[in-house]
């Protein structure tokens, strides 16, 4: 474990996400995932963390097992049609993972969310992440609909207010 590394994700204090996603963006991402789900089966959940916790650094845990733990935690595996989206904000390292159940894993691939995962970096190195988030949220909406799409009863399983860690 690189020591620079520990440091900053130990003092770096949580409140520093909400100067990225202040409440008005964060009720406008929540809006967007609401839009989204009303035209697809599928669930997304955005979780934003400014640093990993203790137990991460002292594992090295990478931003991509962070999400996957999370993933599992908030229980996004655990859908109807196994069509669950965890987009995954990690401040501190400047890192995006998407994690995407089996169901629609299996019909979008890797190269489709890696693709979405550095749009988002490059416009959160610019500053702009209401519409880096909103444009990620718009292309993931689009392959979860053509793949997932909404009929009949379509509950809302996962919250859609994103989580801050």
């Amino acid at each position: 474990m690189r020591a620079g590394r520990l440091f900053r994700h130990m003092l770096w204090p949580d409140w520093w996400v909400l100067r990225a996603f202040p409440q008005p963006v964060l009720r406008t991402i929540e809006q967007a995932i609401t839009d989204s789900e009303r035209t697809h089966q599928g669930e997304l959940r955005f979780v934003v963390e400014a640093s990993l916790p203790l137990h991460g650094l002292l594992s090295d845990q990478s931003p991509r097992a962070r999400a996957i733990e999370l993933f599992a935690q908030l229980g996004v595996w655990d859908t109807e049609h196994n069509s669950g989206v965890l987009i995954y904000v990690q401040l501190l390292d400047r890192s995006v993972e998407i994690v995407a159940d089996r169901g629609i894993d299996a019909r979008v691939d890797e190269a489709f969310w890696s693709a979405v995962c550095r749009r988002m970096e490059a416009a959160y190195r610019e500053g702009r992440f209401e519409s880096g988030s909103l444009l990620a949220l718009k292309e993931i909406t689009m392959a979860l609909a053509e793949n997932f799409p909404a009929s009949g009863e379509n509950p809302d399983e996962l919250s859609n207010a994103p989580l801050i860690r």
